[in-house]
């Protein structure tokens, strides 16, 4: 994962988080739910980007055999 990458999805979850708790500080459920959506996309991104890179490890460690 680039870093630019892990950048943006860390922004990402961090805007999601600030909306989930405006959204729960002002009793709007529709923000609230807005950024628990958000901070959960944010989350799956930085989970598939861990798994590539895993998988870059692995064949990588096989390839060096």
């Amino acid at each position: 994962m680039g870093l630019g990458e892990k950048i943006r999805n860390k922004a990402q979850e961090a805007v999601g988080k600030m909306r989930k708790n405006a959204g729960d500080a002002t009793d709007n459920e529709s923000l609230h739910f807005k950024g628990a959506k958000e901070e959960a996309e944010a989350k799956a991104k930085q989970a598939g980007e861990h798994l590539k890179d895993a998988a870059k490890h692995i064949t990588k460690d096989n390839t060096d055999k």
